[in-house]
């Protein structure tokens, strides 16, 4: 079977995990934080204690702890999971066993350029003078040219953030506007060979975005008094066309913790339009906007967590439905601070947002259909645990029935373009089975190693394919501190197998049978990177990133393959 023989590459993938080079589509799923010569250095005992289960997030995330260091991409087409969150995510702080200097700066510019027409910039900046009080900015700007015609890119991103801490609460914010432009660069021809995409034409999206949240401090004085939060999370999303997409979003909770227990609740509405999209009903003009509440009581103990709760969800706009989702869920410790299992049983929906499709794969067509993802039910159980400061792991198996999943298919008259397509409904679901797997090894003081396994198989509802989605996925990095001034960086990304939905066209660019597309392989493809930075002085860095060392200019979708080798080298300074 085809789930069977994905699992038996599995032993020889997972060998990748050890390799010394370092996962990096241009556009990765998950980004690091930009190459800084000013690291920070943790002086503490390191745990490789792994994240709990991943889940569809619904709402903005309450309990969040943002820190403010942005982070930079150098790719090329950006690669998110949906999340309507547009904070800056956490900073990833690298412990090193060498001894820091005294002088530490917050502040950093950068430049450097590469082949392929590549010019990077960033300028990071953050006022720290006050115990209570910070702020501060930053800038980017990296636009790169690929071999064929016109296949380029240019992102730029510029924003701003403060954080105010009161004796009872924190307010934090941040304002910023991100840009992306590129051009409809994919090439396929008809019988004849000629090309149906001879203008290749432009396309640049627009992203302003306003965050603020207020959270309550913890009082250790007081450990059962009542916590709470409020954040909204607004953005104007657009292309060079007709859409946009206006969104805007406020959460919060309450906490209160009774004797052993905690009682709480969890609320949120997100309301949203988007303008030049297709509605379900075959309409333009889309509003999808959803309201959820998820009240809880959970137990706590000395090895285990209990928490047993309902996700409540409203959708409201161009078709109105109410859905009550169950909520629970358990972690146990077997071995205190060693092993535990895990596992729970929920459901709830997922706001189709045209911001995150467009950011996942940038060359829509105009006129995508735009619908939300109901998460009928999602149950997981797995394992996890540490062996002392130097091994950590986790392995997870799950099962989802989704209704409206989305998936990116070829337009049939501009295939250059994409739709969007969706599969499972109320009289049938997609049914989804998942093993993940993660590891994380510090081998000694200097040396750091990762890597996370996904395998996945679907039971299609009414599509052929699980149209541009990859079965197995596979990402392994490493990170070396060779010395007080030398760091080493490495990751590799592997992707399966996918399908694409493809037509023959004839000489008039004409689909020759409309009713038949066929299914075009896009074959796997293993990307590595390496990067490296020196730190010349106190003040002043090198720095070194090679993407796509296999110069394997392969399809993340069809008729788009993507940039070759390309290498960016500059300088950093520190201040």
């Amino acid at each position: 079977m085809k789930f069977q023989k994905i699992l038996t590459q599995t032993a020889f993938l997972a060998m990748l995990t050890g390799v010394s080079f370092e996962a990096a589509a241009q556009q990765r799923e998950e980004t690091e934080k930009p190459v800084a010569i000013d690291s920070f250095v943790i002086v503490r005992d390191y745990r490789p204690l792994l994240a709990d289960a991943v889940k569809i997030r619904r709402s903005p995330d309450m309990s969040n702890k943002r820190e403010y260091m942005p982070r930079l991409t150098y790719g090329n087409v950006p690669d998110k999971k949906l999340d309507i969150n547009t904070g800056l995510s956490e900073l990833k702080i690298m412990e090193t066993p060498f001894i820091r200097s005294r002088d530490t700066y917050s502040n950093y510019v950068k430049a450097g350029v590469g082949n392929l027409g590549t010019i990077l910039g960033e300028a990071y900046f953050a006022v720290e003078d006050y115990e209570d009080i910070r702020f501060g900015g930053f800038v980017k700007h990296l636009n790169q040219k690929g071999s064929l015609d016109d296949q380029r890119f240019s992102r730029q991103e510029v924003g701003a953030f403060g954080r105010r801490v009161f004796p009872a609460l924190t307010i934090d914010g941040q304002i910023g506007y991100n840009r992306l432009g590129t051009n409809f660069y994919g090439i396929p021809v008809d019988q004849n060979g000629t090309s149906l995409n001879p203008s290749r034409e432009g396309q640049v999206f627009n992203d302003l975005y306003l965050t603020g949240e207020m959270v309550s401090n913890f009082d250790p004085e007081d450990e059962d008094a009542l916590s709470f939060s409020l954040k909204t999370d607004a953005y104007t999303f657009s292309d060079r066309y007709d859409a946009r997409e206006n969104s805007f979003a406020l959460a919060g909770y309450l906490n209160k913790r009774v004797r052993t227990f905690n009682v709480g609740a969890n609320v949120a509405v997100d309301i949203n339009n988007v303008e030049g999209a297709m509605n379900l009903l075959g309409a333009s003009g889309v509003s999808n906007s959803v309201a959820s509440a998820n009240p809880y009581i959970s137990f706590k103990g000395a090895n285990y967590t209990i928490q047993l709760g309902a996700n409540l969800v409203s959708e409201f706009g161009d078709q109105s439905s109410f859905n009550i989702f169950p909520k629970a869920e358990i972690d146990f410790s077997l071995v205190p601070e060693y092993f535990y299992i895990f596992g729970g049983i929920t459901g709830g929906v997922e706001r189709g947002s045209y911001r995150e499709f467009a950011r996942q794969n940038p060359f829509l067509a105009s006129g995508v259909t735009i619908q939300n993802t109901i998460e009928r039910m999602h149950a997981y159980g797995g394992i996890k645990g540490n062996a002392g400061a130097t091994f950590g792991w986790k392995a997870k198996a799950f099962y989802r029935q989704l209704e409206g999943m989305p998936l990116f298919v070829n337009n049939m008259v501009n295939p250059f373009q994409f739709d969007l397509v969706y599969d499972g409904d109320g009289d049938e679901s997609v049914k989804h089975i998942g093993v993940e797997g993660e590891i994380n090894i510090r081998v000694s003081e200097a040396v750091n190693l990762g890597g996370r396994l996904n395998i996945d198989n679907y039971t299609m509802a009414y599509q052929a394919e699980t149209w541009h989605t990859p079965n197995i996925r596979l990402t392994a990095n490493a990170r070396f501190n060779i010395s007080e001034k030398l760091y080493i960086d490495a990751e590799a990304l592997f992707h399966g197998q996918t399908s694409a939905r493809a037509f023959a066209y004839n000489s008039s660019g004409v689909a020759i049978d409309p009713s038949a597309p066929t299914v075009q392989s896009i074959p796997s493809f293993l990307d590595l990177s390496a990067g490296a930075e020196y730190k010349a002085t106190k003040q002043l860095g090198i720095f070194v990133k090679a993407n796509n060392m296999l110069n394997n200019e392969y399809q993340r979708y069809l008729y788009y393959p993507r940039l070759g080798f390309n290498v960016i080298g500059g300088l950093n300074f520190s201040f």
